[in-house]
C-alpha cells in the first residue's frame, strides 16, 4: 500500500510539473527483456509496441498513437505508429454496448476481446488497408483510468496487451508481445449515433 501511495504521489508531482503538451508526447521506456519495445506501464506514456515478424511496430512522437471511434455498436481501437520506417495502423473493431462519452470507455477495464471470433482486425501500411484473417489472438484492456487535473477531465488512460496470428495476402504472420499505455483525450475519441 505504501508503494501505491508513493507512486501516486510521484504521478501527481509529474502531472503538475508537466505542461499539456508534455502529457501528449510519447515516452519510450525500454523493456528490460526486449529493449526495442516499450516496457508495459500504466502511466499514460502514449506508447505501444509489438514484435511484428522480425521488426517492431511502435508509437512515435510524430503521429498521434491512438484513435478510438464508436459507431453502430462497434468500437474501433486504432494504434498508429511505425514499422520499418513505414507508417502503419493496426485497427481492432469489436461490438460493444452503447458508448456516448469518453468516460463510458470505463467498461473496457479488465476487458478481453477474442480476436479470432469477436473482432475484425485490419492493418494499414502506406495508406493501403488489408483485412487480416486472424487465426488466433487476444486484445486485453487491463486497466482504465480517468485522469483529472485541478478537478477537470484531462484524459483517460487505457493500458493492456495484445497478440495475434493472422494470414495476410495468404501468408502467415505474427504480431506478438504487444502492449499499450495510451492517454486518450476528447481529440482522439469519436462517438457517432446512428
Amino acid at each position: 500500500m505504501k508503494k501505491f501511495i508513493y507512486a501516486l504521489s510521484i504521478l501527481a508531482v509529474f502531472l503538475t510539473a508537466c505542461s499539456k503538451s508534455d502529457l501528449d508526447r510519447t515516452i519510450f521506456i525500454p523493456d528490460e527483456e526486449n529493449p526495442s519495445l516499450p516496457a508495459y506501464t500504466e502511466w499514460g506514456y502514449n506508447s505501444f509496441g509489438a514484435d511484428y515478424e522480425r521488426s517492431v511496430f511502435v508509437a512515435t512522437n510524430s503521429i498521434v498513437p491512438c484513435k478510438v471511434v464508436y459507431k453502430s455498436d462497434t468500437l474501433s481501437f486504432a494504434l498508429v505508429g511505425r514499422c520499418n520506417r513505414n507508417d502503419m495502423t493496426l485497427t481492432f473493431s469489436f461490438p460493444l454496448s452503447q458508448i456516448g462519452t469518453i468516460e463510458d470507455l470505463a467498461v473496457l477495464n479488465d476487458y478481453t476481446v477474442d480476436l479470432k471470433t469477436g473482432a475484425t482486425v485490419s492493418l494499414t501500411t502506406n495508406n493501403v488497408q488489408a483485412a487480416l484473417d486472424v487465426t488466433d489472438g487476444q486484445l486485453y484492456f487491463k486497466r482504465f483510468q480517468l485522469l483529472r487535473v485541478d478537478g477537470q477531465f484531462n484524459r483517460i488512460i487505457l493500458s493492456g496487451t495484445f497478440d495475434l496470428k493472422f494470414l495476410r495476402n495468404g501468408l502467415p504472420e505474427t504480431m506478438s508481445d504487444g502492449r499499450f499505455d495510451i492517454g486518450i483525450t476528447d481529440r482522439d475519441f469519436y462517438s457517432f449515433s446512428d
